[in-house]
Order: structure tokens, then sequence, then C-alpha cells
């Protein structure tokens, strides 16, 4: 009984082993300067690595993103916070997104690499433009 238990939890642990360690993900909130409603990020990723960009915007403001990478496989998405479902996924719709948001509250811009580029551990330097309006 005391083998099987332990094969148990050993079987468990090296199921969320993996997970955790594809977990290089880091967040940056969004402050636009006083009397300005855009901003130029630069930034970098490499393998798995993401960068979710938090900002907080009121329903019905226009969202506007760009990203321009050094590397083709990089991509960025945009969600409400806590929500399942994108309102934009990069990969599919290209590297610029212009929407009219639907609800007050904090957004997220996540930039990525495709997993083609991240399994071969690819780097990609980036600039990121964000405004509301």
């Amino acid at each position: 009984m005391f083998r099987s238990a332990f094969a148990l939890s050993l079987a468990a642990a090296l199921c969320v082993a993996p997970a955790m360690a594809q977990d290089h993900g880091r967040t940056e909130r969004i402050q636009f300067a006083r009397g300005t409603s855009s901003t130029t990020l630069h930034g970098n990723i490499h393998g798995y690595d993401t960068v979710d960009y938090v900002l907080g915007a009121r329903g019905g403001q226009t969202l506007n993103v760009r990203l321009q990478s050094s590397n083709a496989s990089a991509y960025f998405n945009v969600t409400k916070q806590g929500a399942d479902e994108a309102l934009f996924v990069g990969s599919t719709s290209g590297n610029q997104f212009s929407g009219r948001l639907p609800s007050n509250g904090d957004y997220v811009v996540r930039v990525y690499l495709m997993r083609n580029a991240a399994r071969r551990d690819e780097h990609a330097n980036y600039t990121l433009t964000v405004g509301i309006r």
C-alpha cells in the first residue's frame, strides 16, 4: 500500500513539474505619461517567455496596439483580464489591433513567440505601441 501511494504521489509531481518549468512569464502595468494616451515599450523575449502588459480602460474606448519585432514568429494577444476568450489573436490576425473595448476593467496584451520558434529557444527584440482613445 505504501508503494502504491508513493508511486501515485510521484506520478502527480511529475505531471505538475513540466507545467511549472514552462512558466517564464512576467507582468508589467502600463502607465501613460501625464497628458498622453499612448506609449511605446521596448523589450525582448526568448523561448517560451511571455510578457503581459496590463492596462486599465473603460468600456467604449478604442485600444490600439502595434507590434514590430526582429522575429517573424513574435505575436501578441489581447484579452480582458480574467476572461477565457481573447479579443484579438495575433498569430491569426497579424501584428496590429484596433478595437472598441466592451467593458470597464483591466486588459492584457501578451507578447509571445509561436511554439515553433519557442521550441528552438529563439529570441525576439520588439517594440510595442499601445494607445487608448
